[in-house]
């Protein structure tokens, strides 16, 4: 089996359901600071409407894997940004039904089945940023936009320290998913924000 190289940032969601378009804004964006802000070789930014196939064939062989994505939980605080790096042996929990994804299948189910068949991702980073409005439109939500600047930064910092540790040489970068790669706030909200 090859040893896993490298990092995939994958955006999830639809940019015509508002806020659900927050992964996909942030690969943009991210794509649009590359040449000012180059990531390090081996990293892919990719779109994905959160297909558990598609994401499979993006994180299969990657050492690090980021997932960005909006979610909408009941009381929600539009633009507030959730971190979770998911340990060796632990699920993510699935959404209940209707309530925080507008993807039928979720990333916990992706994750369970690509596990499963041996084709789960490395290390796993997840973001996710509580929306507002996930209906019919283009374009995310004032406090939803103003968390992009600071996510982008975010995973930056996670995807150059996650390759400057797997230069420092063997055993320095497990494959396990369990990660101390930045202090982990696990919440924030961008400054001004409701």
């Amino acid at each position: 089996m090859k040893p896993l190289a490298g990092a995939a940032v994958i955006g999830i969601g639809n940019e015509f359901r508002r806020d659900d378009g927050l992964g996909w804004a942030t690969i943009a964006l991210l794509r649009a600071r590359k040449a000012q802000r180059p990531l390090p070789s081996g990293t892919e930014l990719a779109l994905c409407d959160g297909d558990p196939g598609r994401l499979i064939s993006i994180w299969e062989g990657k050492a690090l894997t980021l997932v960005v994505d909006a979610c909408f939980p009941p009381a929600a605080q539009p633009g507030r940004t959730h971190r979770w790096r998911v340990a060796p042996g632990e699920m993510l929990h699935p959404a209940a039904a209707g309530r925080q994804s507008t993807h039928g299948l979720g990333l916990a189910e992706a994750v369970c089945l690509a596990d499963r068949v041996g084709r789960g991702p490395g290390r796993l980073i997840v973001y996710a940023v509580e929306g507002a409005d996930r209906s019919l439109g283009a374009g995310l939500t004032p406090a939803v936009a103003a968390a992009l600047p600071f996510l982008a930064l975010r995973i930056e910092a996670d995807v150059r320290l996650d390759a400057a540790r797997g230069l420092a040489g063997p055993g320095s970068n497990p494959g396990a998913r369990n990660s101390d790669m930045l202090p982990d706030p696990g919440t924030w909200r961008p400054r001004g924000a409701p």
